[in-house]
């Protein structure tokens, strides 16, 4: 092919539909992509605190239940274990009366081995259910970007979603559907 023909060709298959578009612009004017209005100096920082704490108290909360979950669904291996250990006679010895009568060291090794190995899946199951609870409550939804500290008007992200839980959408909402 010679330069002319390669030209034309560009040219040719080039048009203003060709452009990766990543979406339709959104038809709310609230939503629109506009240059937002910049916040003070002051403003700013107080509301980069205001946001700081805000995502640290959604970290403590998810923290805090991750922990209950974790030492329910932890709570028999952390029993085998400490048993175990309690009443072998070369870690910590106890002079317990079940561990005279009812526990030797091969005994407590077993109960050491088991709890350990027992471990496994129930990590898996409690990080499970810590997902699941954290999708159903929308705990990662308390955390905000801190776009809110620099430019006014910026939503909360939980506000359009129906609040946390999703509580309002479900309850405003007239079409269910089966899937």
């Amino acid at each position: 092919m010679s330069d002319q023909e390669i030209e034309d060709f560009d040219v040719d298959n080039m048009s203003d539909t060709s452009r990766m578009i990543p979406g339709l612009p959104p038809y709310n004017m609230d939503d629109q992509l506009l240059p937002m209005e910049s916040r003070s100096r002051w403003s700013c920082w107080i509301w980069t605190l205001f946001v700081s704490g805000a995502n640290l108290l959604a970290f403590l909360v998810n923290f805090i239940v991750l922990a209950i979950i974790f030492a329910i669904v932890l709570t028999p291996t952390i029993v085998v274990v400490y048993f175990g250990f309690k009443c072998h006679s070369r870690v910590l010895h106890s002079d317990a009366s079940y561990c005279k009568t009812l526990l030797d060291d091969n005994s407590s090794s077993a109960l050491i081995i088991l709890g350990f190995v027992m471990m496994s899946p129930l990590i898996v199951l409690a990080m499970a259910l810590y997902c699941g609870l954290a999708r159903r409550l929308r705990l990662f939804m308390l955390f905000q970007p801190y776009t809110r500290a620099l430019y006014k008007g910026v939503r909360w992200r939980w506000y359009d979603e129906g609040g946390l839980c999703s509580c309002l959408r479900e309850w405003n909402s007239h079409v269910k559907a089966w899937v």
